[in-house]
């Protein structure tokens, strides 16, 4: 793989290797591994689904502790790459899959997790010029900062289990609201954390 200006950090036991065209990992989103990892004690059997997986470093973190396969998708080819690297350099190869393209085409329709994780970008388009050194496609998310954090809503209604949860990181608590009065009876919001840094939801899948 292509290393020019990469960086490695710690994130938990893991190292995790990225450059300046990929979100750098942020330490306070060891939260969302670990209460995914939580989450995946008494989830369904079946795969762990990563949106918007950057480097990767949230998923792989999430299962390390389990025998769970994990399957990581993004639209950057740059992130793709490096979370092929840094499943290598976990040594989950063989329990890792990295698929490059739009969350809403790459996943077949018959395909299933017990739990989804999710990091879609956040920040509201207008500003977006107060985080210069992040690249523009990794928080981007739109108008209102929610375009990406509604499909990922989407997608993972389409691929969830009976069961299944939904583990999604937004920015604010207002952001939440405000997808909360779009689920109807498709998710409830059963937990919220916030941190000083942004924001995690579970949502668990209705009947």
């Amino acid at each position: 793989m292509t290393t020019e200006r990469a960086e490695t950090v710690a994130f938990g036991p893991l190292h995790i290797t990225f450059d300046g065209r990929v979100l750098r990992p942020r330490s306070w989103t060891q939260a969302q591994s670990t209460w995914a990892a939580e989450i995946l004690r008494d989830a369904p059997p079946g795969q762990v689904l990563e949106l918007c997986a950057g480097a990767g470093h949230i998923g792989l973190l999430a299962v390390l502790g389990s025998t769970r396969c994990l399957l990581c998708v993004d639209i950057d080819p740059v992130a793709c790459e490096f979370a092929r690297h840094n499943a290598e350099a976990a040594g989950l190869t063989s329990r890792v899959e990295v698929r490059e393209g739009a969350m809403d085409e790459v996943l077949r329709d018959g395909e299933r997790f017990a739990v989804v994780i999710a990091d879609p970008p956040w920040v509201p388009r207008d500003d977006v010029g107060r985080f210069p050194e992040d690249p523009l496609l990794a928080i981007d998310g739109g108008d209102d900062g929610m375009d990406l954090a509604r499909l990922c809503v989407d997608v993972a209604h389409r691929h969830l289990l009976p069961g299944g949860v939904l583990l999604l990181q937004l920015g604010t608590v207002a952001q939440v609201e405000s997808l909360r009065d779009l689920l109807d009876d498709t998710f409830s919001v059963t937990e919220v954390r916030w941190y000083d840094d942004g924001v995690l939801a579970r949502l668990d899948l209705g009947s």
